[in-house]
């Protein structure tokens, strides 16, 4: 007892030292009694700091007691008042039980009856305006959120309904909008005991496990917009530091109750994550917040419950929103090396990384990791080069700190496949193109053009190993069978060594050639284990053969007899070079009948044959063929969208966002000439924009970055305006003579950039 009274006194004393949230006496006309003065938010830390303190040196008596016994403190779990005779009652049949009926479990307090539905609250909101006089709404704002079990009394949709699974919260969703929607409009006092409430709740310390009606807590407390504001950040934080200590099933229960929230409530509550991420990083002001040393749990708190907002959007079909506005453009502002070592070093142990939560870094983030991983190995590789030459006392040449390609424009795909076949030791190096019998030095510009005129020439339809799908306008795997798949494999070290060197290429594969691409993002030690083989639905078959997935999906549906009306069996029938071949989907498939009962295993075995199976060993060099360049534990933190926005970039061109960020030498943008070629490039059709950007930059795709990330100048050239336009595509950099007329300009520019192919001398 004695233990019990030292702890309880303690922290009265030092809760009668801290300064109250009101400013004044609380507002009468409150109906409850007589409130004691809560902390500061500014002591909250401290407060919460204490009571752990005290409830590790005490009993358990005295932890009660201390909850308890502090005035104006409600108990979080506190049940409604109820007979002596109805107590014992209870006491009485529970202790008559059987052991094993016994339930191990702490069962829901009883929650109170709350009846006052949204279109009263409204009511009672309107009236509060009206007359001034908030004691209704006052009442009803102190009381809902003063623990939570009155959360659940108030907000759930029936009182003891138990409301356990994930695809129902029980939350009244309209009613939890109607009170936020009007919180902000309320008077301060109002306001400030809400928040008064919420911190009575989260200084409760719990013990076992949290029920159901705590994660609906949890739930609706998440979404108080109060949280935009910085003076309530210490609240925010503590909330979502226990949301983000949950339980992994507790977490698998939010994810599925958030995405049913509105699609316009889902991105406030992203949006004001994200940044709060951002303000605790660069606060506007040096006070504003507490120090980052005190409270360095903030930001990985956040960024985890972000993360359950992430699932919630990918589980979601269609997501709620799209998965680019959950980046964080702040962060491309810190040093995320330094967070992508810390990764690689701990992985995802304790030690918090951004790179843990690969979905909240940009593709400009990923792109720059991307590319310095590939500078240091690059150094790294040439080095190793150089120190082998000097021990062996050998003449250094610098070529060798370089993978040179010599290719013949007329010989290219041969050349290009046998140079990259005897370097390959060398593909981790810096790329130089040099084509044979032109006198170009590579400063970049050739590079381009030989990935260009590369590509080109191997998803032509002529040359065989890829099929042109009209109805998807994409690319996808030719299945004929050959004794060498190293072509395919040429493809792949080509994406690589365009993603390595930042080149974006103009390839039209479909998304799921990218998810094939990532599974699994790092090559297995074993070199018999299979890869690409990602699962494959009727939607991946739909973006490849639209007609084919239209006509399983009315399989799927058909709604008369399967195997009468349909004769199929698991066997299906390919060309291959002429030939007509059988394959079993499964053994004895060729006497198994498609029926009502097995035609989804059908549909999934023949999607996963056309996608994976018939193209395992095509794919796989392929797959090698980029892992062989691109071996780097940064592609884990890609999806596969990222992935082909880093190979392809950009195909959409935004010629003002060009203009924009011009740079000019000889000239200024108010100048003639100036002016009349961006008249012109303006409205030349998107054909011919794309030729001009080729004839400029030695590419037609927008890099990840936008078109900033060009560095695109024009020049002046002091020759008679006669001459074309010239461009040096190492230096994204056109040259125009002084052009006086916008007729003459437009004329002398669509000769130039129509007929740009290959080097010539100026």
């Amino acid at each position: 007892m004695d233990g019990e009274h030292f702890a309880l006194s303690g922290v009265e004393r030092d809760r009668e030292k801290l300064p109250p949230i009101y400013n004044t006496s609380p507002p009468t006309g409150f109906g409850r009694g007589a409130k004691h003065a809560f902390p500061s938010l500014g002591t909250f830390i401290s407060t919460l700091s204490q009571r752990r303190e005290l409830s590790g040196r005490g009993s358990t008596g005295a932890l009660t007691g201390t909850l308890t016994g502090i005035p104006g403190m409600r108990h979080g779990r506190e049940l409604p008042p109820i007979s002596c005779d109805v107590r014992q009652k209870q006491r009485i049949s529970i202790d008559t039980l059987p052991p094993e009926v016994k339930a191990p479990f702490p069962s829901d307090p009883i929650i109170p009856l709350r009846t006052k539905t949204t279109k009263e609250f409204q009511e009672d909101v309107e009236r509060a305006v009206y007359t001034g006089d908030w004691r209704e709404v006052r009442e009803f704002y102190l009381t809902t959120f003063d623990s939570f079990i009155e959360i659940n009394a108030a907000f759930k949709r029936e009182a003891n309904g138990s409301f356990n699974t994930t695809e129902d919260s029980g939350v009244n969703a309209k009613f939890v909008n109607a009170v936020y929607d009007a919180l902000l409009s309320t008077p301060q006092d109002i306001q400030k005991s809400v928040l008064k409430g919420i911190i009575n709740s989260l200084l409760r310390e719990w013990k076992g496990p949290r029920t159901k009606d705590d994660l609906r807590a949890y739930l609706i407390l998440v979404q108080n917009p109060q949280y935009s504001s910085t003076s309530t950040y210490v609240i925010y934080a503590h909330l979502l530091r226990q949301i983000a200590a949950l339980s992994e099933a507790d977490h698998h229960y939010l994810v599925h109750w958030l995405k049913k929230l509105s699609a316009r409530r889902f991105r406030q509550l992203v949006e004001r994550l994200l940044q709060f991420i951002s303000t605790r990083l660069f606060p506007a002001e040096p006070d504003e917040l507490p120090p980052l040393a005190k409270c360095n749990w903030w930001i990985p708190s956040a960024t985890k419950v972000l993360g359950l907002f992430n699932a919630a959007n990918s589980v979601s079909s269609p997501p709620i929103m799209p998965f680019t506005d959950f980046y964080n453009i702040t962060l491309e502002h810190i040093d995320f090396m330094e967070q992508y070592r810390t990764w690689q070093n701990h992985g995802n142990s304790n030690r918090f990384s951004f790179c843990q939560f690969p979905f909240i870094l940009s593709t400009v983030v990923k792109k720059a990791i991307i590319q310095r991983d590939s500078e240091q190995q690059m150094i790294s590789e040439a080095r190793q080069s150089l120190v082998s030459k000097v021990s062996r006392r050998q003449r250094v040449d610098m070529n060798l700190l370089f993978l040179n390609i010599k290719v013949r424009r007329a010989q290219l795909l041969s050349d290009s496949l046998d140079e990259l076949t005897r370097k390959r030791c060398d593909l981790k190096k810096k790329l130089r193109v040099t084509f044979v019998g032109e006198a170009g030095l590579d400063m970049g510009g050739l590079t381009k053009e030989w990935f260009l005129l590369l590509v080109r020439q191997i998803f032509h339809t002529d040359y065989g190993m890829f099929t042109y799908l009209k109805d998807s306008r994409c690319h996808w795997f030719s299945s004929w069978k050959c004794d060498n798949y190293s072509e395919f494999q040429l493809v792949g070290t080509l994406m690589g060594l365009a993603v390595y060197n930042s080149i974006a290429l103009d390839i039209h594969f479909p998304p799921y050639c990218y998810r094939k691409l990532l599974t699994p993002p790092t090559v297995p030690c074993d070199q018999n284990a299979p890869v690409g083989m990602a699962t494959a639905t009727l939607e991946d078959l739909q973006q490849i053969m639209p007609e084919l997935a239209h006509g399983l999906g009315e399989l799927l549906t058909y709604e008369g007899n399967v195997e009468e009306d349909f004769y199929l069996t698991f066997q299906v029938f390919q060309e291959d070079m002429g030939v007509i071949r059988a394959y079993n989907l499964k053994p004895g498939g060729d006497k198994t009948p498609v029926t009502k009962q097995n035609r989804k295993e059908y549909i999934q075995l023949y999607i996963d044959f056309l996608l994976n199976k018939s193209i395992y060993k095509q794919f796989a060099a392929f797959y090698h063929g980029f892992h062989s360049v691109c071996a780097s534990d940064a592609l884990m933190l890609l999806r596969p969208e990222e992935v082909e926005m880093l190979v392809c970039g950009n195909p959409e061109l935004d010629m003002s966002a060009l203009q924009k960020a011009a740079q000019y030498e000889g000239y200024s943008k108010t100048d003639t000439t100036v002016r009349c070629f961006w008249d012109v490039v303006q409205a030349f059709p998107s054909e011919l924009q794309k030729k001009l950007l080729h004839f400029a930059t030695g590419s037609d795709r927008v890099p990840v970055g936008g078109m900033a990330d060009l560095n695109f100048k024009i020049s002046k050239i002091d020759v008679s305006t006669d001459w074309l336009p010239i461009s040096h595509t190492c230096f994204n950099q056109i040259c125009l003579p002084p052009y006086r007329t916008r007729k003459e300009l437009k004329h002398k520019l669509t000769i130039a950039i129509s007929n740009a192919e290959g080097f010539g001398l100026e």
